[in-house]
């Protein structure tokens, strides 16, 4: 509940919109109660033959003489209770005084109420009855369509708050993502974000548009018919919700319930996309080894699951409709019954227990009725309102966790500045592990000075990739040091830190854009004359220029409209652009034919001139580049003599 109080907090950042909705909110309340209200002097008119301006005169002179009366009947009252003096009699006395002063402040605002609104009655209602009914059928009308125009203006103004902070949190989400490391990044994954950032924000945008339109609307168009039906008849109105304590407790309990299955299906649908993404990113392995049948079956499973626990939540919602519907049958029920056998009875009292002051009329009686089935249309549409918030307080609870994450590599609050030219990098007393069980480096120890080629070389597992990783900082090692000039990682943001990297890994990351995006995402404030250069220099400006399109040509997702080496010549492009100090290859020419390769290695001759290439590799071609070799072997790291490297 808290984190959908803070989304509902969050949501007063658009005060003015929630402020307007409110308002038409109170607006359509107050016109659903005076359009059932409007039954009244209809009925008067109709049954009795008169105008309102009568009706209002005889309505003011009954009051007046019920006034006298009662004034009278307390004079009198008073003067016997003077003359006795037996207690029994006194509190008889007493009571029975009490009972007419309230009658009298009854009467008293009777007479005030018919005072104050026959001017108003005699300048704009007609004189005369079939008029009268005429006008107040207009007005119910013109009621009617404002309503309309204020419940579209509620629906309108809600759902842009609603789909404002989706939006935002969409946003949250994406931002959380990028901001996070590898290891916390995995606690989600993709499927999970994938699916919060989707299906989950929806749900809360749901729980908001149902808590500020149909949580607000609703309870006020109720209260507006059980105010109205107050004023006619208190008691009458408390008897009439004397079922609401148990419908009360079965809404609650079905709440809990339907907000339980919300986290389920929440649950289950990133799963669902775990399974679809997984699916897809490998749709060539899937297709090669012809596990088709195999997915489909596992998407299947997945999907089943999703449907067992959606139709558990649709049960419980179909539950919480006959409750609320229940509920609003027995307030009207239990309303006929007592109000039918106060008029049919002209009875004041139900069982010794007073239910009003005087007989109620026919026509009061019409109203209270219209009253509290004007209620129970409200209470009705409730209970998918209850559900929608449930929805939404369950993903609520989802999505705030997620954006409080931490990351688990933090940077320091007082960061450190590398030299603008580095001069050495250092592994020292490196000890990592993934997964806290298999130990990848142990006690491994490595310097690297500036200008060094360095090739890292060794079966696979070795821990190559992980140097790299390390040296990259998408991870810290549980033991040991990665220090540039003396100055730890650790001690400096992330940001200065890559900077001064450039990498390219074996599986190269397009985005669906243009080539000239792709390149230029390794400086995005380069010129189209240095993006060229860089494509000039990684051999990639002859077959970029061989398209149709040339430096416009879209690429496809992750670059599939592209051969390996194509992809892998951008990927090296991008990072010749960024100018590092540093450069690393990750089997970065591996889908490279061997002429493209050697003007490659060419080009990295060139560009690797007073910068630090660190490559792993397994062709032997690439060693020719390298001043130093290092062989990576379970976790040991081992210097190989260059002549000795093939």
């Amino acid at each position: 509940m808290k984190y959908f109080a803070r989304a509902l907090q969050e949501a007063w950042h658009h005060w003015p919109a929630l402020l307007l909705a409110i308002l038409c909110s109170l607006g359509v309340a107050a016109l659903w109660g005076a359009n059932i209200a409007a039954i009244f002097p209809i009925i008067e008119t109709t049954l009795h033959g008169e105008s309102l301006q009568s009706w209002n005169q005889k309505r003011l002179a009954a009051a007046q003489q019920s006034l006298k009366n009662h004034e009278e009947q307390i004079r009198t009252l008073r003067q016997k209770t003077a003359s006795t003096n037996e207690a029994a009699a006194k509190r008889e006395a007493d009571f029975q005084l009490d009972l007419l002063e309230s009658q009298q402040q009854i009467d008293r605002a009777s007479v005030y109420s018919a005072e104050r609104i026959q001017p108003y009655i005699v300048r704009y209602m007609p004189a005369k009855p079939f008029p009268t009914v005429v006008l107040i059928a207009c007005l119910v009308a013109f009621a009617t369509a404002v309503k309309q125009f204020l419940m579209l203006c509620n629906s309108m103004l809600v759902a842009f708050v609603s789909q404002s902070i989706a939006r935002d949190m969409r946003g949250r989400l994406f931002d959380k993502a990028l901001s996070l490391d590898r290891p916390a990044f995995n606690c989600q994954g993709v499927s999970g974000f994938t699916a919060h950032i989707t299906h989950t924000t929806d749900m809360l945008a749901t729980g908001l548009t149902n808590f500020y339109g149909g949580a607000v609307t609703e309870p006020l168009r109720i209260m507006a018919c059980l105010g109205g039906a107050w004023v006619i008849s208190w008691r009458l109105t408390l008897a009439s919700l004397i079922c609401s304590p148990i419908a009360a407790f079965l809404i609650l309990f079905l709440n809990r319930k339907i907000r339980a299955i919300s986290l389920g299906i929440l649950n289950r649908s990133m799963g669902f996309h775990h399974v679809m993404l997984e699916v897809f990113n490998s749709l060539l392995t899937v297709h090669a080894n012809t596990m088709e049948d195999f997915e489909r079956d596992r998407f299947r499973q997945s999907t089943t699951h999703i449907r067992r626990v959606a139709m558990k939540a649709n049960f419980y919602h179909s539950l919480s409709s006959p409750v609320t519907e229940l509920l609003g049958m027995g307030i009207l029920c239990t309303g006929v019954i007592v109000s039918g056998y106060l008029v049919i009875n002209q009875e004041t009292h139900i069982l010794g227990i007073p239910m009003s002051d005087a007989p109620l009329s026919v026509s009061a009686v019409t109203v209270f009725f219209a009253m509290l089935i004007g209620a129970s249309d409200p209470l009705r549409k409730l209970s998918s309102v209850i559900t929608g918030v449930n929805n939404g307080m369950a993903a609520a609870g989802i999505l705030y966790p997620i954006l409080e994450m931490k990351p688990f590599l933090q940077e320091t609050a007082a960061p450190q500045t590398l030299p603008k030219a580095h001069q050495r990098i250092e592994f020292r007393d490196i000890h990592f592990t993934y997964d806290g069980i298999q130990k990848v480096l142990e006690a491994v120890n490595l310097n690297v000075e500036r200008g060094d080629h360095l090739a890292i070389v060794g079966p696979n597992g070795g821990g190559k990739s992980t140097l790299v990783n390390l040296l990259c900082r998408f991870y810290d090692p549980q033991q040991g040091e990665v220090s540039i000039d003396g100055v730890s990682l650790r001690d400096v943001t992330l940001r200065d830190l890559r900077r001064r990297i450039a990498l390219v890994t074996q599986q190269t990351e397009l985005f669906n854009e243009t080539i000239l995006h792709n390149i230029r995402y390794g400086r995005w404030d380069a010129t189209e004359e240095e993006i060229m250069a860089a494509a000039k220099l990684a051999r990639a400006d002859e077959f970029i220029t061989s398209f149709p399109e040339g430096y416009q040509t879209l690429v496809g997702p992750n670059g599939q409209r592209l051969s390996g080496g194509q992809r892998q010549r951008i990927a090296l492009a991008r990072a010749f652009l960024r100018n590092a100090e540093i450069l690393i290859l990750d089997e970065a020419t591996s889908q490279i034919d061997v002429e493209s390769e050697r003007l490659i290695h060419e080009a990295l001759a060139d560009f690797g001139n007073d910068r630090t290439l660190i490559m792993i590799t397994h062709r032997e071609s690439t060693l020719s580049l390298a001043t130093r070799i290092v062989r990576a072997d379970h976790g040991k790291l081992e210097i190989v003599p260059v002549a000795k490297a093939a």
